[in-house]
């Protein structure tokens, strides 16, 4: 078992249920998948940034990324209907908790003057970008040709921002320090 989720189960749960109330162990929030995305604009021009981008977030994930393409052609874009424009991965269960692992303790010190992530939620999901896909440990700086932002969005079960914050902080999520 991951040593994420046997903190979950150990003492995230019983913190959130003394914390809310919570009747029921169903109603707990918990991690459900977490998403990784990156926008291809470039790939317009250049085909290779489509594999080279892939291959990356293979690396990252240890998950085969699926293609989102455009839905209908945009003549002042350039853009036309099918044609690749990003990557997204799904990440659940096992592979979810372990990633979520890499990325508070080893990723996210990595970053260029960090100082915490906002601490602003959505309702149950909290999203954050990143602008240089270079500060993953798992990559090969010598094979990167050029930097790539990526979207990474946590989904959880909670139905508020606060149950939402509680959860990801009781995980070790970097937030920044409120004063």
């Amino acid at each position: 078992m991951s040593r994420l989720k046997q903190l979950y189960q150990d003492v995230v749960k019983e913190k959130l249920q003394k914390k809310f109330g919570y009747k029921n162990v169903n109603q707990i929030p918990k991690l459900k998948s977490i998403v990784l995305s990156m926008g291809l604009a470039e790939a317009l021009k250049d085909k290779n940034i489509v594999e080279d981008s892939a291959k990356h977030l293979a690396l990252i994930s240890g998950q085969k990324p699926i293609e989102t393409k455009a839905k209908k052609s945009i003549s002042n874009f350039k853009l036309r209907d099918g044609q690749v424009i990003g990557l997204k991965v799904t990440l659940r269960s096992k592979r979810m908790y372990e990633f979520m692992d890499r990325f508070c303790s080893i990723t996210s010190p990595r970053i260029l003057d960090f100082r915490g992530f906002n601490t602003k939620t959505n309702r149950g999901c909290y999203s954050t970008g990143l602008k240089d896909h270079q500060v993953f440990t798992e990559l090969n700086l010598d094979e990167v040709k050029r930097e790539q932002g990526m979207n990474i969005t946590f989904i959880t079960s909670a139905d508020s921002g606060e149950e939402c914050f509680e959860l990801l902080s009781g995980l070790g999520f970097p937030f920044k320090k409120v004063k």
